[in-house]
């Protein structure tokens, strides 16, 4: 440990290590001048003259150089006693014990009040923090911890407990407090400054506030109603004893903010408590009659005196409740009490909205419902705060209302509600409500204080949900309807497509390319192409549309877009295609998801005619995810995401609201056909997927497509993949039975000579029932059945459940206009069949029939 000092010094006690003073100095240099003043006088015969000059030129250069020292203030004479003087002054005045070591452990400077904490008087007797402190063992551990941070020259603090003071003088206990830190010395050596302090005074302060703080505690717990505190979070800091017993809350495991105001209060409770703010830099209390929920399941009927703070910059603070339990009290009283426990509970948990209004149009107070619905609730307390409730309704409507509000002042009944939209600046979207208001009967011979001051009863409903479900009704009809329309006109459009395409094939067998007529038959041919394109946007729109689904994976297919969409969309624009990591599969036809990706591209690429940002991403969306999400008619479900998001001129919002229409179009004349987005929708929808778009305007717009996640089954995942088949032309004649049905004679004239030409024997049918009896003449001996899907009398599904009857080895080809999933549902289970979708070349039906008659199904 330390040493002790064994230097004294006089009263007061104060301890300096002895240091060369600048007398001791002065006295060094007279001597080493005297001696050399003798040397020239005893040895001047000795000396020659060129010596003695040279020596007494050096003299005189020191003593200039000393001259000019003192001017210029690099020697002075007392300074270091003067500065001296101050320090002691200063630190003798402190009561905190001061003691410097240095780095030997030795005392360099010791305070007065360092000699009076540890009962030194003399400075001989003087020692180390350290020596003083390791005759203690109650400041062994602070010892130990002081020591080690000295050694690392770290600052440090520690508090400690003597059974009696250092000085030996009183006997009762100290609590002292012992600091150590690292000063640099003028030489550069380190020095360690111990300081110690008497801090029993500040303890025993510190013991009568925490006695008298849990007095109180105790008084607040035992007091006859319950108490409780929350925070802005609405997460309970404290309740009391009385509290926590009503509510069954153990006390020994409750923390601050382990429990919720929305675990001790009902929801209609909590509704109304939300509801009650302050505004900045004011205090706001409300009285509110509530049931609290206790741990057991019951409701605790309750009246609350809410205090609620907000802070002037806006912060809300804590809020503090008293409780007043409404089921105590005397007998007298009791049925009075339970007739307003039941209203009061009767009030605020029905699902309406109810405020009472006074003769000006002001709310005087309100259920839970309504502070819910309205985000206000106004108090009686406040009666210079109220507000009129024409302000919650729509400008538009606000002229009725008043009409209406008029009748009840008038005491007439009144049964008309009032619709309109709710009108409050916190609101994020529009809200419908539905608002009635009834007069209040008034007592004759009541004035004064007696008479009610309510004039209105208002009653109010939300019927958002309502409004968007009709809304969306509206819209599934009106475009089930067009859809319906769209179907029938694309099925008879495709077989006069089908007619002409089979007939230009057939004029092209007979002309060479060189033959004057071949252009125009190949152009012939090349419009009804392009006629049979739009049908299918007819078809997509009304999700009639053949699809081809297949396991796909959006990142591969992306990646092979992104030279076509880079075409697409010029260079003022920038592409970016951003693929998330581990992209789930989902099953859709490759050919619609791409021309669903190259439509919105080219939408976006529209809305940018000055250039911009497109990004097409993608990202799974597990149903978590999904149920954060805010989108109408969306199912929780594992999704894959595309977004489509642009940086254009953005979609006003009544625009917004159509864009999935068909035929709708903001295009000039003779540059859109309306059916872009709506085949989109269609392809999507009838995917299994959806679509919604989100756009501000000047912001731009955003697309985002959800398909749901392919999980393979047990077949899917046990069928090995096949070879792919070889690149070679295909032999596609057969000499084969042919029995071709078909309503429309020239498709099936078209059909008949395109078979017949590659060797097979064909039979017709007009209609189902006709084809039943072609079948029974030829005794059944039909290989193939080609069949149109919608015909008069009996369609094709009805003539396959018929034909496998007798005849179940004849196979089966469907060919229509519409997608495979919507006549296969009316199918017998397990038939087995090939499917032509219309409009179809010559090629075509020949490769269907071929393969077809080459399965093994």
């Amino acid at each position: 440990m330390g040493r002790k000092s064994t230097v004294k010094s006089s009263e007061p006690l104060v301890y300096r290590k002895n240091q060369p003073t600048a007398f001791i100095r002065l006295t060094m240099l007279a001597v080493v001048l005297l001696i050399c003043f003798g040397f020239l006088v005893f040895f001047r015969d000795t000396i020659n003259e060129g010596f003695l000059l040279a020596l007494l030129g050096i003299l005189a250069m020191i003593g200039v150089f000393f001259l000019f020292a003192l001017v210029i203030g690099l020697v002075e004479f007392g300074g270091l006693k003067q500065n001296d003087d101050i320090g002691d002054t200063f630190l003798n005045s402190l009561d905190d014990g001061i003691c410097i070591t240095d780095s030997d452990n030795s005392i360099v400077y010791a305070n007065a009040a360092y000699g009076r904490l540890t009962g030194v008087t003399e400075s001989v007797d003087l020692n180390t923090l350290e020596n003083v402190l390791s005759r203690h063992e109650d400041a062994a551990n602070a010892l130990y911890r002081l020591a080690n941070d000295a050694h690392k020259t770290v600052d440090s603090s520690e508090e400690f407990r003597l059974p009696a003071s250092l000085d030996g003088k009183q006997k009762e206990a100290h609590w002292y407090r012992a600091t150590v830190r690292t000063m640099a010395a003028p030489a550069g050596a380190e020095m360690k400054v111990w300081r110690l302090s008497d801090i029993s005074k500040e303890r025993d302060a510190q013991e009568q506030y925490f006695l008298e703080l849990q007095k109180a505690i105790d008084h607040l717990d035992r007091a006859p109603v319950g108490f409780f505190s929350s925070d802005a979070n609405n997460r309970v800091q404290y309740l009391n004893a009385t509290l926590a017993e009503w509510l069954g809350i153990d006390l020994v495991s409750f923390s601050a903010g382990s429990v919720g105001t929305d675990d001790i209060l009902s929801e209609e409770g909590l509704q109304l408590i939300n509801a009650i703010k302050a505004e900045p830099g004011h205090i706001r209390t409300a009285m509110l009659d509530l049931d609290l929920a206790a741990s057991s399941g019951e409701r605790l009927p309750v009246q609350l005196i809410h205090r609620v703070q907000t802070h002037s910059d806006g912060v809300a603070g804590q809020s503090r409740t008293i409780v007043i339990n409404r089921t105590e009290g005397d007998n007298e009283a009791q049925d009075l009490r339970s007739a307003e426990l039941r209203f009061t509970r009767f009030f605020n948990s029905t699902p309406m909205a109810i405020a009472a209004i006074d003769e000006d149009g002001r709310i005087i107070r309100t259920n839970a419902s309504f502070a819910s619905l309205f985000g206000t609730a106004p108090d009686g307390e406040e009666l210079n705060r109220r507000v009129k409730f024409e302000q919650f309704v729509h400008e538009r409507d606000q002229a009725r209302f008043e009409k209406i509000f008029e009748l009840a002042r008038q005491n007439q009944v009144n049964i008309e509600p009032l619709d309109t939209v709710l009108m409050t600046d916190n609101m994020r979207e529009e809200k419908h409500i539905r608002v009635f208001v009834n007069a209040v009967a008034r007592v004759a011979g009541l004035e004064g204080e007696q008479a009610s001051e309510e004039a209105a009863i208002v009653y109010a409903m939300d019927t958002t949900e309502q409004k968007a479900l009709e809304g969306q009704m509206a819209q599934s009809q009106k475009m089930q309807a067009v859809g319906q329309l769209a179907g029938g006109i694309a099925h008879d459009f495709n077989n006069v497509l089908t007619a002409i395409i089979m007939a230009s094939d057939l004029l092209l067998t007979n002309h060479r390319p060189t033959d004057p007529s071949f252009p125009d038959i190949m152009n012939i041919k090349q419009n009804a192409n392009r006629a049979a394109s739009l049908v299918r946007q007819l078809l997509a729109f009304s999700r009639r549309q053949t699809l081809r689904p297949e396991v796909l994976s959006l990142t591969d297919v992306l990646a092979d877009l992104r030279m076509l969409l880079s075409r697409l969309i010029g260079n003022t624009i920038n592409l970016t295609i951003d693929h998330g990591r581990d992209i789930w599969p989902v099953k859709a036809d490759l050919g619609q998801f791409e021309q669903v990706i190259v439509n919105l591209t080219v939408n976006a690429r529209d809305a940018m005619p000055d250039g911009g940002d497109l990004t097409v991403s993608s990202r799974n969306m597990s149903a978590d995810d999904i149920a954060e999400l805010d989108y109408r008619g969306l199912e929780a479900a594992d999704y894959v995401m595309i977004d489509v998001r642009d940086s254009g001129t953005g979609i006003e919002p009544e625009v917004l609201e159509k864009i999935f229409e068909p035929f709708f179009t903001t295009k000039e004349v003779g540059k859109g056909t309306g059916l872009g987005l709506s085949m989109v929708y269609g392809i999507i929808k009838q995917t299994g997927g959806y679509i919604y778009a989100d756009s501000e305007v000047g912001e731009g717009t955003t697309f985002r497509i959800f398909l749901p996640r392919h999980v393979p089954s047990e077949e899917e995942t046990a069928k090995p993949k096949g070879d792919a088949k070889a690149d070679k032309k295909q032999d596609l004649s057969g000499s084969a039975t042919v029995l071709l049905v078909e309503d429309e004679d020239a498709v099936r004239m078209g059909g008949i000579r395109a078979l017949t030409s590659r060797g097979y024997k064909v039979h017709e049918a007009g209609d189902g029932m006709e084809a039943l009896d072609v079948l029974e003449e030829l005794d059944g001996k039909v290989d193939i059945i080609v069949s149109d899907v919608v015909m008069p009398e009996m369609d094709g599904p009805s003539l396959l459940r018929e034909v496998t009857k007798d005849y179940p080895g004849v196979k089966f080809v469907f060919v229509s206009g519409y997608a495979e999933d919507a006549f296969s549902k009316n199918l017998p289970e397990g038939a087995k069949f090939g499917f032509l979708p219309k409009p179809f070349s010559l090629k075509q039906l020949a490769t269907v029939v071929k393969e077809t008659l080459d399965s093994n199904d």
